[in-house]
């Protein structure tokens, strides 16, 4: 099985899905977050911070805890949980301790977390093959009013699925506001040589408040 970004960008179904990133968890930190020079996390975390986030936060998709590793290095102390479908991905981030709960979870489907949480994030998990829309309202029934979300969306299923049209009747529903929408990069330079099909991928990170 190809353990690589192609392979997980043509993933269909949540089995595949699974059986997938069960095998991929083990080599994702040292094979491709490191040789593509995967920056989408440290992206994430410096956007949902320096539009004043804070906690508990909720890391949905947090997979082996990237996006929670850049947020500690850039200094956030407060409480962080994660949610992943994948038990492997979530118990290689149990070995970072960086999580206060970790949580299997499907995102697509209504979440049995309370209403608690003053930040949401997510790094990656919007993308070709993973996960569409569909779960934007069940993380904002997980927000407390005013909560600050930062999702990374990449460019290539922005209006493909629907991500424009349904955040623009989350807000003319009045449950977000005050979204922007930064652009950035979500590989480094070295991704060229091993994926060139996706070394160049743009992702907008949603930035809203949630009413």
């Amino acid at each position: 099985m190809d353990q690589g970004l192609k392979g997980a960008l043509s993933l269909a179904g949540q089995d595949a899905c699974q059986r997938y990133y069960q095998s991929w968890a083990d080599s994702y930190d040292s094979g491709f977050a490191r040789e593509m020079e995967y920056r989408l996390p440290a992206h994430v975390a410096a956007a949902f911070l320096g539009a004043g986030g804070s906690g508990p936060v909720l890391d949905v998709g947090a997979g082996t805890g990237l996006l929670a590793e850049r947020l500690r290095e850039m200094g956030f102390d407060g409480e962080i949980d994660a949610a992943d479908f994948s038990a492997k991905m979530l118990a290689r981030a149990a070995e970072k301790r960086l999580y206060a709960g970790l949580y299997r979870a499907d995102i697509t489907q209504p979440l049995a977390l309370p209403r608690r949480y003053g930040g949401i994030v997510s790094s990656g998990t919007f993308t070709s093959g993973h996960v569409g829309p569909e779960a934007l309202p069940h993380l904002l029934d997980m927000a407390l009013p005013g909560a600050l979300v930062a999702l990374s969306i990449n460019r290539r299923v922005w209006t493909s699925v629907g991500f424009d049209r349904a955040l623009e009747q989350l807000t003319a529903e009045a449950r977000i506001a005050d979204l922007r929408l930064p652009e950035v990069e979500v590989y480094g330079a070295a991704a060229t040589a091993l994926d060139a099909d996706h070394a160049g991928d743009r992702a907008l990170v949603a930035l809203f408040s949630v009413v």
